[in-house]
């Protein structure tokens, strides 16, 4: 396949696939992968998974990014129409007020996040989950032939490429991850490679790491790289929290990472010229670096993660170039290894 990144990011992204239903993007992410691969499939969780060049003689590294997004669940109809919700991951709830959304049902069903006018509100609290309707505009016996209780519900956002190398869309955390997976991979064609390679694309990240726990266990990788996205700094960031975007991938460093793994790859974007950050953190990392490296007798996992604004919103925002740096680094590692020459 010819990669442009923007045409792949708005395929990934323009896929509902919230935790626990991730069929549709499961399905087009497949698609994109199936012709780096020996063999790809979606498993019985919804996880998808390939094998490259599989000798069984050499280590195993496993290259892995979550394929859901968070969202909203229908969790009940009232009698005047008004759809009630739960969250689904960690949607953040302060831009929730007035959103365009798309209820997946029988059928694609549009509505509006309810909110009173300000003229009649008292206080300017941001509203719980529990408290948010969504109005469609349709009668519950109308709505109920084409929602059901249990539908995920996505935020509208056209995914956008920005002036520049910007690009802006409401599944960025972490299609873009997998974006430098499939990249990587088209980077590796007709390459020597270091390590047997096999790749998941995983469910339910968002609500507890779950895919991952299935995926890992079956392949049971030697070295995870685990592609994810990451703080970038805004104008009320916490500087020392943040990664500057448009200047690198980040390369992780915890308790819960290798040291190893992670000292082996700055010192690869060194060797390599690929621009990179530290990202350090004091304990997990709250990706499936921390399910992953823990499976049977362990794995060595290292985080790379793609600087991104506005996380869990419908409007996150990344650099395309950092997808770019976060793939060649992957790619640099696949063929070159580093932990003792992998």
């Amino acid at each position: 396949m010819t990669m442009d990144i923007n045409s792949m990011l708005y395929s990934l992204c323009s896929a509902d696939g919230v935790s626990g239903d991730e069929k549709s993007a499961s399905e087009i992410a497949l698609s994109m992968l199936e012709s780096y691969t020996d063999d790809c499939n979606i498993d019985d969780f919804g996880n998808v998974i390939g094998h490259i060049k599989s000798t069984g003689s050499r280590r195993k590294l496993l290259l892995d990014a979550h394929i859901d997004r968070v969202g909203l669940i229908v969790s009940f109809i009232d009698d005047n129409g008004f759809i009630k919700v739960g969250a689904v991951g960690g949607p953040d709830r302060r831009v929730l007020a007035a959103q365009s959304v798309t209820i997946h049902g029988k059928e694609k069903v549009k509505g509006v996040v309810s909110v009173l006018p300000p003229h009649v509100k008292s206080g300017d609290g941001v509203p719980k989950i529990e408290e948010l309707v969504i109005d469609t505009g349709y009668t519950k016996s109308e709505l109920e032939s084409r929602i059901e209780l249990g539908d995920r519900i996505t935020f509208d956002c056209e995914p956008t490429a920005m002036l520049g190398t910007k690009y802006c869309a409401g599944a960025l955390d972490d299609r873009c991850g997998v974006a430098s997976i499939l990249l990587a991979l088209e980077m590796l064609k007709g390459k020597e490679l270091m390590f047997d390679l096999d790749v998941s694309f995983t469910t339910q990240e968002e609500t507890g790491e779950r895919g991952a726990k299935i995926a890992v266990y079956d392949l049971d990788p030697d070295y995870v790289l685990e592609m994810d996205v990451s703080f970038a700094k805004t104008p009320d960031s916490d500087r020392a929290k943040c990664a500057d975007m448009s200047k690198g991938v980040m390369i992780g460093i915890a308790p819960s990472l290798s040291r190893e793994l992670s000292n082996s790859l700055i010192a690869l974007a060194k060797t390599e010229n690929i621009p990179y950050q530290l990202e350090v953190m004091g304990g997990e990392t709250g990706t499936n670096a921390d399910t992953m490296s823990v499976n049977k007798s362990g794995a060595k996992a290292c985080t790379l993660s793609i600087p991104l604004k506005f996380m869990h919103t419908p409007a996150e925002i990344i650099d395309t170039e950092d997808v770019i740096s976060t793939a060649k680094l992957i790619a640099a590692f696949a063929m070159k290894g580093g932990v003792a020459n992998g």
